[in-house]
């Protein structure tokens, strides 16, 4: 195409496309503020040394004037552009009077290089650096932060774009990175300290006296209240979506507020590719561009079959890439609506600089059912009022279901059942004091799209729609077979895995290095969670066949059970998380030990 930008060219000279507004000429460039529609220049780094800093630095939200902890000076940090193959030092200097680090998120590299401090380094203290040194393995988005404390929410992460080695199967005449965040004025552990003390304290979305009402007119005088005292014996709340809300957060697209209103360029005709990375650490959001449709064309940084949508939730740490393509010669509103519908970040695609769209209202907050908590009876007996979301797409559940007897650790490969939609029962295991409750029954639930989505005739993306671009290498079936369940008490805020948090916990989860194992999170909470495994792929075991996704994070619904693939192919000690930073702190951490081949080594 004539018109065409190279994507390096263009990222490198996007600034020159448009013209920065109302400057305040006072300040330094990376607090001017931006009242109209600009597209702001990208710092771009390349090459096989690079040079990175952590400081803090004055920071603009809207007329406020904050302090964010920064790679680089700005928040985000600098795009990183590597190739496949590239052996790179990444030198990273800790400006801060505490200790810092860097993980490369989703990439493969040695244990020591990972960045978590007490698992695989010790951190980079005050005034040292650290240098990172590997060789790049993979393709695609990704993107890295920092790993200790509330340095993340503070604004310790950048964007990551590693080009392959061969052809990119994906043709696009531009791109643009879409990172996504949640910014706020208090600290996480301010926000731990308020959500201990009173566990709903963000959410300003309660039911009211009106809203009974309404249920009485629509489900009668007994079955409304029977549901509000069935949540009130529970002490849980159907309208508790999120754990911090748009009340404590302002929502980012590329570190502008809505009002900021980050702009990318476009000819009419072009393909871009939008690079979506999330990385809000305590938020889920919901993305379409009214007018248009996307193609997902990749998830996690990998490559996947194509699939046309209007919209798609990402959960903290996910990311996708999709094309579109606008033929019209007007703007077009990028709008990513937070889960609990308590808050949205917005940006344009547009052919002129200045040009804008409407942004769409604000869908009403949806309510948690009895199914989320598991506690929806099916096959013909008694059943909540509410029917959980479901997708606009007729695609039949293809989870692993198996023996409600089974508990933890097991071989159990002539008890699995594929294409089985019955649901697992429970024992009366409620994992203590650690869990506040445990659902009657926990079901794979990949063919929703998640609660708020999908009954509004849009084709919403889930995840039995994503398929590997080629068939993945270790076909081999799994040998073993592990669960974990994801457990918290909301009351005390407080969350874990098997109802023990990560300070109690006195072993670490073991694998054997070269076994191919089947892993099965079990969602006992009614909150979704982004599972996160460093060091190695998940491959998401969603009834695709040899075309299984890979993942490095898999969002885990309420009362939904997940099952993933994996080849421990990397010695050493490992993180694995929530990625929801407020539910590591607590708790939700465990380290994955994959142990070398040694003689007489079981985990």
């Amino acid at each position: 195409m004539k018109d065409s930008i190279s994507r390096r060219a263009f990222l490198k000279k996007s600034g020159a496309l448009g013209t920065l507004t109302a400057l305040d000429w006072m300040l330094p460039t990376y607090v001017r503020s931006n009242s109209l529609s600009v597209v702001t220049p990208v710092t771009q780094l390349s090459g096989d040394v690079i040079n990175l800093t952590i400081a803090r630095t004055p920071f603009r939200i809207d007329n406020r004037i904050a302090t964010a902890t920064a790679i680089n000076g700005t928040v985000p940090g600098p795009l990183l552009r590597l190739h496949e193959g590239q052996d790179v030092t990444l030198n990273v200097t800790n400006h801060l009077d505490e200790t810092s680090s860097i993980h490369w998120h989703g990439i493969l590299l040695p244990p020591e290089m990972d960045g978590v401090p007490g698992v695989s380094f010790p951190g980079i203290e005050p005034g040292t650096t650290f240098s990172y040194r590997f060789t790049i393995r993979q393709y695609g988005t990704y993107w890295f932060h920092s790993h200790s404390g509330g340095q993340e929410q503070a604004g310790v992460y950048a964007p990551m774009i590693i080009d392959p080695l061969e052809p990119d199967p994906i043709q696009y005449d531009r791109e643009y990175v879409i990172m996504l965040s949640d910014w706020s004025f208090s600290s996480v552990d301010a926000m731990i300290e308020k959500l201990k003390k009173r566990p709903g304290y963000f959410n300003f979305q309660k039911r009211t006296v009106g809203d009974f009402i309404q249920d009485v007119m629509q489900d009668g005088w007994l079955p409304a209240l029977d549901n509000y005292l069935m949540w009130a014996r529970m002490r849980m709340d159907p309208t508790d979506l999120a754990d911090v809300t748009g009340h404590a957060y302002t929502y980012l697209m590329n570190g502008l507020t809505p009002a900021a209103n980050w702009t990318g360029l476009f000819h009419p005709g072009e393909r871009i590719r939008l690079r979506f990375i999330q990385v809000g650490v305590m938020t889920f959001q919901d993305i379409r561009i009214p007018g248009l449709g996307m193609t997902v064309v990749q998830a996690d940084g990998q490559n996947i079959q194509p699939v046309e949508v209007d919209e798609f939730r990402i959960g903290p740490a996910e990311t996708y890439d999709v094309i579109v393509e606008p033929k019209e010669d007007h703007a077009y509103t990028i709008f990513a609506e937070t889960l609990d519908r308590s808050g949205f970040a917005r940006g344009t695609l547009a052919p002129h600089p200045g040009m804008t769209a409407e942004i769409p209202p604000q869908r009403p907050r949806p309510l948690r059912t009895m199914a989320d908590m598991g506690m929806q009876h099916i096959n013909g007996m008694d059943h909540d009022n509410h029917a959980p979301s479901h997708t606009t797409r007729n695609v039949p559940k293809t989870g692993i279901q198996h023996d409600p007897n089974m508990r933890g650790e097991h071989d159990g490969h002539d008890q699995l059942a594929y294409l089985d939609t019955r649901p697992v029962r429970h024992g009366a295991d409620d994992h203590g004091s650690g869990n506040q409750s445990i659902p009657d029954f926990t079901q794979d639930r990949l063919d929703e799209p998640g609660i708020g989505l999908g009954n509004d005739g849009r084709r919403v993306l889930v995840y039995t729609d994503l398929k590997s671009l080629k068939p993945y290498p270790d076909q081999r079936e799994p040998e073993r077979e592990l669960e974990i369940h994801l457990t918290g008490h909301m009351e005390r805020f407080m969350w874990s895995f098997d109802g023990e948090k990560y300070s109690d916990a006195k072993e670490s989860i073991l694998f054997r290095y070269g076994e191919r194992l089947r892993w099965i999170f079990v969602n006992d909470t009614m909150m979704e969670h982004t599972m996160h495994l460093h060091g190695t792929w998940m491959y998401l075991e969603n009834g695709a066949g040899a075309y299984l996704p890979r993942k490095h994070t898999v969002l885990v619904k309420p009362a939904e059970r997940v099952s993933v693939a994996i080849t421990a192919d990397a010695p050493g000690p490992w993180a694995f998380h929530c990625h929801l930073l407020l539910h590591m702190e607590t708790g939700m951490f465990r380290v994955v030990e994959i142990l070398d081949a040694v003689p007489g080594t079981e985990p």
